[in-house]
């Protein structure tokens, strides 16, 4: 496992819910994160945000850490849950509401 494996392993460990994303969730870089932190906080979930444009290697290996190739990309509980489509589905299903009953 490489250096920066283990830091992405650690940061969604340590933390229930991780969002990585461009910018953060104060001032988002991109429309997509910007919609997943509009979800986020419309459930009132507080989050880990990991701007991935502060490592220039670091959007690589998270899109290689979980074989998926947007950002932003979700986790929860250490899993991963998706990026921003799924999540916007996963939100309109009502099944976000029930993920996150479990962590508030």
């Amino acid at each position: 496992m490489t250096d920066l494996n283990k830091e992405i392993t650690d940061l969604i460990n340590e933390n229930k819910v991780v969002l990585f994303m461009k910018g953060n969730q104060h001032f988002p870089q991109c429309g997509f994160s910007g919609f997943v932190v509009q979800i986020l906080k419309q459930h009132e979930v507080s989050f880990k945000d990991v701007d991935i444009l502060q490592n220039s290697e670091l959007p690589q290996a998270i899109k290689d850490y979980t074989d998926w190739p947007t950002i932003p990309q979700l986790y929860v509980n250490g899993e991963f849950v998706g990026g921003c489509d799924i999540i916007k589905e996963m939100n309109e299903a009502g099944e976000l509401a029930e993920l996150f009953a479990n962590i508030k």
